[in-house]
């Protein structure tokens, strides 16, 4: 296996570099991509941005109609919008991108292949996850270079296997950590790009607090830095799918707390509350998230309202920013669930939906985070719609310390 994974990770990264220069050439964006947008600057301690889903569709990949190039068809990525995405990430020097998960179209069982012929290893799901990770690194490599950490978050096109009944495979988490390990975290990197490193990181695997049999190191994960509190989930582990670690969550948040963390931000792929587009009549939208276990749900989201986190999260392709639990009687709240699961994927909203719909459910966006030395925290959205227009700001909301 070791000398497997090490020629199909080679493959994919030297097929991925030579598109890099292609995809990640400068460009000129708005005033408002380069943060231009009537932000003050000064007394920022900290940015990152935040986006999903820029994985493409094998079945519905069209490349006469869709606006992608033939190659998206290979690789599986839409490589026209999310290059796009990066460049203005990278405008604005972010300090971070968290990126939330379906960054390949994976979903297969990335288990030895047992065809160990040339043909069978190549057209293998094993073969398929390692050259779809290796194109999307090449592409990302850029802002690594360029001053912006890349934190990745595991999503469920990473983790389950469709085939299986869309269960999380241990083969599957094996393959995120042989691909995505060497940035969670690079110690080295944080001191090389920041002149320091992150604090109190936790990467082992807490899995059993929330009985979880597999091991979950390097898809769970924390740190500090700056004076926040950083936590990625998985919420499609082996064994628990589409459920979020809460017992450990809680655990590590009040930890965090203690040590006196000034903010406290989560990064997961599904989100706790499913966005059901339409502005009039909300289309029959399924849950698509946490929600499919509401009790489980309400349990996650009363340790995110607790210590008044603010949960980023996709999987729906789809830009929305809300406030749950804000109005509700029973179980109010303030916390904020902001959902950009817009990075590249197909929209969740058709054309003809959005005559009901605002008109950034058919927009890439991405999320963009301020924190102030005064505790303030600006979060920006920006996109541009699916016809590729210029940039614009999409929604912005202050949260007051």
């Amino acid at each position: 296996m070791t000398w497997l994974h090490s020629r199909i990770r080679s493959a994919g990264l030297l097929a991925a570099a030579a598109l890099t220069l292609a995809t990640l050439a400068p460009s000129s964006f708005p005033a408002s991509a380069n943060g231009g947008d009537g932000d003050d600057d000064e007394g920022v301690v900290l940015s990152f941005s935040t986006v999903g889903d820029s994985r493409q569709d094998p079945v519905t990949f069209d490349p006469t109609t869709a606006p992608l190039s033939a190659q998206d068809g290979i690789w599986l990525q839409n490589t026209k919008a999310w290059s796009r995405i990066l460049n203005s990430i990278q405008a604005q020097k972010s300090n971070f991108l968290f990126f939330d998960g379906d960054m390949i179209m994976g979903y297969g069982w990335a288990k030895a292949p047992t065809d160990t012929t040339v043909n069978g290893i190549v057209g293998s799901d094993l073969m398929k996850f390692y050259r779809q990770y290796g194109f999307w690194r090449g592409m990302v490599a850029g802002l690594m270079q360029n001053g912006t950490y890349v934190v990745p978050v595991p999503g469920n096109h990473e983790t389950q296997c469709k085939a299986c009944g869309k269960k999380a495979k241990i083969e599957n988490e094996d393959a995120w950590r042989a691909n995505m390990g060497d940035l969670i975290l690079d110690t080295n990197r944080f001191q090389s790009l920041f002149g320091e490193q992150p604090s109190n990181v936790n990467v082992s695997d807490n899995g059993a607090l929330d009985g979880l049999t597999t091991n979950q190191s390097q898809l769970s994960y924390s740190f500090d830095f700056r004076g926040s509190h950083f936590v990625v989930i998985n919420t499609d582990p082996a064994g628990k799918d589409a459920h979020a670690p809460t017992t450990w969550l809680d655990m590590d948040l009040a930890a965090a707390v203690a040590r006196g963390a000034q903010h406290f931000f989560v990064f997961g792929h599904k989100p706790a509350y499913t966005y059901y587009y339409g502005a009039v009549t909300p289309l029959p939208v399924a849950p698509s998230g946490l929600d499919n276990d509401v009790a489980s749900r309400d349990a996650f989201w009363d340790v995110i309202e607790k210590y008044g986190a603010i949960y980023f999260c996709v999987h729906e392709h789809i830009f929305h920013i809300s406030q749950p639990r804000a109005g509700d009687a029973s179980k109010p709240g303030k916390a904020w669930q902001v959902l950009v699961g817009s990075g590249g994927s197909p929209f969740e909203a058709g054309p003809t939906d959005v005559t009901v719909s605002p008109t950034t459910d058919r927009d890439y966006a991405w999320a963009t985070v301020k924190l102030y030395a005064n505790g303030k925290v600006n979060i920006t959205a920006y996109g541009f719609d699916d016809h590729f227009g210029s940039t614009h700001v999409i929604d912005k909301i202050t949260v007051k310390p």
